[in-house]
Formats: C-alpha cells, sequence, structure tokens
C-alpha cells in the first residue's frame, strides 16, 4: 500500500508533490526547505537558521507520518556553498546526536539563489 501524506503543520507544497509517501515500511520525505510551516513563506538566514527551520519541518512530517528522527535511514544535504557544511553539520548533530543515519551531502546551485540548504529522508516505520 502506498500513502502520500500531508501531515497537519508542515509547509504545503507549492509545487506538484507530496511531502512524504509511505511504501514498504518506509516514510520518503521530499526534500525540505527553510520554508516558515505557519506563513509558508520562505524565511531566509544565515546556514543554521536555514537548517535548523528545514530539519523542524523534516521532523514535523515524520512526526505527522508516525516516524521519528531515530528512525532516519538515509538523508540527503543540498548547499548551495560548500564552506556551510561544518556549520550545517553542528545543526545537523543537534537533531539526530547519536543516530546517526547514512548521509550524502552535496553542493549545488538552487533554482531559487536565495536558498542555502534543501535536505530530504528516507525513514524506517517496519
Amino acid at each position: 500500500m502506498i500513502e502520500r501524506l500531508f501531515p497537519p503543520g508542515v509547509p504545503t507544497p507549492k509545487n506538484p508533490y507530496s511531502p512524504a509517501v509511505k511504501a514498504g515500511g518506509f516514510v520518503f520525505v521530499s526534500g525540505q526547505i527553510p520554508m516558515d510551516p505557519v506563513t509558508t513563506e520562505m524565511s531566509y538566514g544565515d546556514i543554521q537558521h536555514e537548517a535548523r527551520l528545514t530539519l523542524n519541518n523534516i521532523k514535523r512530517i515524520l512526526d505527522g507520518s508516525g516516524a521519528s528522527l531515530a528512525q532516519v535511514v538515509k538523508v540527503n544535504v543540498y548547499l548551495s556553498d560548500e564552506r556551510d557544511f561544518a556549520l550545517m553539520n553542528e545543526v545537523y548533530i543537534e537533531f539526530f546526536g547519536k543516530d546517526r543515519p547514512a548521509r550524502t551531502t552535496i553542493g549545488c546551485k538552487f533554482a531559487n539563489p536565495a536558498m542555502k540548504v534543501e535536505i530530504d529522508c528516507i525513514a524506517y516505520v517496519g
């Protein structure tokens, strides 16, 4: 069974995708960006602000999908500036601590040049 999930309290996508999809014991969280969940507007700032907001959005999606950060098995982090890696990592550790999933971090260009980070993940829910 495949469920397309739109958990309450998370930013509603402005594009044609689901915030998360549950299938085969996994929750696949779409790429999240530094969007304020209340205003659904972007909230720009330094990399730590944007990473914290993005990871909070992921946490809300996981919570609303019956999963948690501790169940995340894979994370992809996309940074507009690779020099932000260390500062992003500081925030990342706040969220994942010792529950460290597999991860890939990639430097890239975003369609929105003001954005610094996008993060997606996969969680196992059994």
